[in-house]
């Protein structure tokens, strides 16, 4: 049987603070994998907590065959969102542009996932150009993503190594509070390396101002795995 809120004042607030909650518990529901989606005849609860999808309105718990029902009389499908809640969650949609929705956001959240930046630093880098660099190195970890640092010698510089490795140590200690170091500064052959990985977003804070785009080069990027 539906809840009804029609009945009384108490009931009316009564039936509120449990479209509350079970919003609440929706929210905390794990969202269903395209794949394991149940519609309309499939669906195998007795009862359903059915929500208008275009409204996002509480209709309350309803027996399956009255949603499905309500779903048929206003032409649309009655889909399952949330099969581990109690009682499962269904919405009134139209499956369709349900199912596209679904795959869109499968879509963003992939192409918007962590990427691995790579900065190129010179041991007689100049000051503007290390600020600069420094500003992009935020700009991306406040974004989430990660951050390679590498410091390439060349020729006679690999006579003055410990240069470019203090220089390594500046920008560790530049970029503390926006990263954590994920792979400490290590030479490999010409270069040293060394891997900045973002700190949770409450606890970043930048220490330069934000970089103004004014070069494009010694900067890489390449999908996290």
């Amino acid at each position: 049987m539906a809840i009804s809120c029609v009945d009384s004042l108490p009931n009316v607030e009564k039936c509120n603070r449990t479209s509350r909650r079970s919003a609440k518990a929706f929210n905390r529901v794990k969202p269903i994998q395209p794949q394991q989606i149940r519609v309309n005849g499939r669906i195998r609860a007795r009862e359903v907590r059915v929500i208008m999808g275009a409204t996002n309105e509480q209709l309350g718990v309803m027996k399956l065959s009255d949603a499905l029902r309500k779903a048929q009389t206003m032409g649309l499908d009655l889909v399952e969102v949330a099969a581990n809640a109690n009682p499962p969650v269904c919405r009134i949609v139209d499956f369709g542009k349900f199912r596209y929705a679904l795959a869109k956001q499968e879509k963003e959240k992939k192409s918007t996932g962590s990427k691995l930046k790579e900065i190129k630093f010179r041991v007689n880098i100049d000051p503007h150009d290390y600020l600069t660099k420094v500003r992009h190195a935020e700009e991306f970890l406040d974004k989430g993503n990660k951050v390679r640092v590498q410091l390439q010698f060349r020729g006679r510089e690999m006579a003055h190594q410990e240069l470019g490795m203090a220089l390594m140590q500046r920008v560790k200690g530049d970029l503390l509070t926006m990263a954590q170091v994920e792979m400490e500064p290590k030479q490999m052959g010409k270069s040293i390396n060394m891997t900045l990985s973002p700190l949770p977003a409450n606890k970043r804070k930048r220490k330069f101002e934000p970089p103004v785009e004014e070069y494009a080069e010694d900067v890489e990027e390449s999908d996290e795995d």
